[in-house]
């Protein structure tokens, strides 16, 4: 016992180490370290006891949260329309609203959401809801101001440009800042209660939300209705759905119209996660064949591996590259005069943007055209954020989806390291699911080939983004675009070069 105890504080010495130094950007790398500490923990508690069933929730998880919801104050709708935010480029030519949800009235929890419109035929448009990972960043300050929103923010920090593949020209699109204490969103009047966030809390708040949004925005009920997200969107997504799905049931109607899921480079299994993000690195020269091998020897990838797993698989140096997608440019900060510029170029895409949305997002102007609370210093990711486990895989509950009947597609960008493609390939395996459509390339309009492509049985889909890290639509917007398309369609991405 004593062993385990020492190696347990070796373990915290390096992990505060790793904490210490860590970014915004390594939100979920820092929770995969913590997680993994908690493992080791209970190993070093008791060795001998293997890690309990892996659980997240089951459909009376849910039987207390309510089918209806009061009516908003008279007006809430037109309060929370942007007239413009300051520095958009001229001619927009869509509606935006933005403001705050109360999803407990007892704990004052509430979630701010970003919405907009699409540009044409908003109302025969479906609704979309796109959620950020971490667990703990942004959706506004990731999805709309770096992604796939309608406007990417200036080098300036002020200005505002036009993205002429967002998403809205699909789709009427909210981005919600999920859990609460993220971004602008409000987490408790009570501390005490901001302790007792994950999975489970997230999902329920975002089904509230819908509900509350709903009924601020009637026009969208019954609209086909579709989630979106990334990273540890990998639970969000299905797990949200999972509860809309038994809500509807309990209703016996249909309180929210989902027709399916869209998760891209998804956090689905910490062992699995472990294990593709290593071998990915070895497959792309990062890690060599020797450290590579000292990783197999000592690392079985299940609740069995202890110390010698984890100093074989931190041993490797990977040097300053970005892993989010190990061929980008990074981000260099001048020792001049502070400022921010690129190593390199990378057509469309600039690694310093997160310095450019955190300027924007602390302006008091800002933050007033999107009826944010006054002086809120936002961050992209909330960093101090206490959240509990989520479940070892995720793997069960996609199962359940795809049986249901529910569109169930997975992307991975295959530049990137946190999530890779490598992982979500193993998670996509255990799902057991027998192959419809076999693995082709997929092509975009311009002739190139976008990614790769295969479907199974359901109508479950898995697909690669060729060129793409982990924030998909930052790296290769047009192909994220078409990809988005065809999962709205639900068909394949064309399997021909273009005439």
């Amino acid at each position: 016992m004593a062993g385990h105890t020492t190696t347990f504080f070796l373990l915290l010495v390096l992990l505060g180490a790793s904490l210490a130094d860590a970014s915004q950007e390594d939100q979920l790398r820092k929770f995969i370290l913590s997680k993994s500490e908690k493992r080791l923990a209970s190993r070093a508690r008791n060795a001998n006891t293997p890690e309990g069933p892996d659980s997240w929730a089951d459909a009376s998880s849910f039987s207390h949260l309510p089918t209806r919801c009061p009516s908003p104050p008279v007006g809430a709708k037109a309060a929370d329309k942007i007239t413009a935010l300051p520095g958009q480029p001229p001619r927009v030519n869509f509606d935006q609203y933005s403001g705050y949800v109360t999803v407990s009235e007892k704990y004052g929890r509430e979630l701010f959401y970003y919405f907009v419109e699409a540009p044409y035929e908003a109302a025969s448009k479906p609704l979309l809801l796109w959620l950020n990972g971490g667990p703990g960043c942004s959706s506004l300050g990731y999805g709309a101001m770096t992604e796939l929103g309608p406007f990417r923010v200036n080098p300036d920090g002020k200005t505002l440009s036009g993205n002429k593949h967002a998403w809205n020209n699909l789709a009427n699109v909210i981005f919600l800042e999920s859990p609460a204490g993220v971004g602008f969103s409000h987490a408790s009047n009570n501390p005490n209660n901001n302790n007792n966030v994950g999975d489970p809390r997230t999902a329920e708040d975002a089904f509230l939300f819908l509900l509350h949004w709903l009924e601020r925005f009637p026009e969208y009920k019954g609209r086909d209705f579709y989630i979106a997200g990334e990273s540890y969107g990998g639970h969000y997504v299905p797990q949200l759905a999972t509860v809309i799905e038994y809500m509807n049931e309990l209703y016996g109607g249909t309180l929210i119209n989902l027709r399916g899921i869209l998760v891209g480079n998804p956090y689905l299994d910490n062992y699995k996660n472990d294990e593709g993000s290593l071998e990915f690195l070895w497959n792309h020269g990062v890690i060599s064949d020797e450290g590579w091998a000292n990783i197999r020897e000592n690392c079985t990838f299940t609740p069995k591996d202890d110390w010698q797993c984890f100093v074989a698989s931190r041993k490797p140096r990977t040097g300053n590259i970005d892993l989010h997608n190990i061929y980008a440019p990074i981000c260099l900060k001048s020792k001049r005069d502070g400022t921010y510029h690129s190593s390199g170029y990378l057509a469309g895409y600039d690694p310093c943007i997160d310095h450019y949305v955190l300027a924007y997002l602390n302006n008091g102007e800002v933050q007033q055209a999107l009826h944010a609370r006054a002086n809120t210093s936002w961050t992209a990711c909330s960093l101090d954020l206490d959240y509990n486990d989520g479940p070892v895989s995720m793997v069960l509950t996609i199962r359940k989806l795809v049986k249901r009947g529910l569109s169930v597609w997975l992307y991975s960008g295959d530049m990137d390291d946190v999530c890779p493609i490598t992982a979500t390939r193993y998670s996509v395996k255990d799902l057991n699911l027998p192959i419809t459509k076999p693995w082709r390339p997929w092509y975009t309009p311009d002739s190139e080939v976008g990614g790769y492509v295969q479907q199974y049985k359901g109508g479950f889909t898995f697909a690669s983004v060729r060129g793409a890290g982990h924030l998909v639509p930052s790296y290769q917007p047009k192909r994220a675009l078409v990809l988005l398309y065809s999962f709205l369609k639900g068909v394949l991405p064309p399997a021909d070069i273009p005439n």
